[in-house]
């Protein structure tokens, strides 16, 4: 991996999600994004430039950084530990972000099993709501 996040994956394309990952590709990433709500994505991709996939596996395959932000702590654990989730996919070595406010309980099983598949899983929920991820200026809280 070089210094520069090369490949980015983006779970979670929502009202904030979207917004973010498109910032991302306007500061020239590459990013690859995944939604359960698999209608809406093609018309976001479109809108804000990301490669739109069907799979989570899709989506985090090459990644160098994964980043999360879904609804619930039922979804994030949903999107980590399904099969062909996020757990079982990410190359090794890969930084995958949760930015869901979740449980702190959670968050700290997340690092454990990310620890043991050779991810390093950080905790970093936002502050700002969708204004803020429009504008790019969301506090992250890692």
């Amino acid at each position: 991996m070089t210094d520069r996040m090369e490949h980015i994956a983006w779970i979670g394309t929502g009202v904030m999600g979207a917004q973010q990952a498109g910032h991302l590709v306007k500061k020239g990433y590459s990013v690859k994004a995944y939604s359960r709500s698999g209608d809406k994505l093609a018309a976001q991709s479109r809108q804000h430039g990301f490669t739109a996939c069907e799979t989570i596996a899709q989506a985090v395959e090459d990644a160098d950084c994964v980043f999360v932000m879904v609804g619930y702590p039922a979804d994030v654990e949903q999107v980590f530990c399904s099969p062909g989730g996020i757990l079982e996919k990410a190359r090794p070595g890969a930084l995958v972000v949760d930015m869901t406010t979740s449980f702190p309980s959670l968050a700290k099983a997340l690092y454990e099993k990310g620890r043991e598949k050779g991810l390093r899983v950080l905790d970093a929920p936002v502050s700002g709501g969708d204004a803020g991820a429009r504008k790019g200026t969301l506090s992250i809280m890692v």
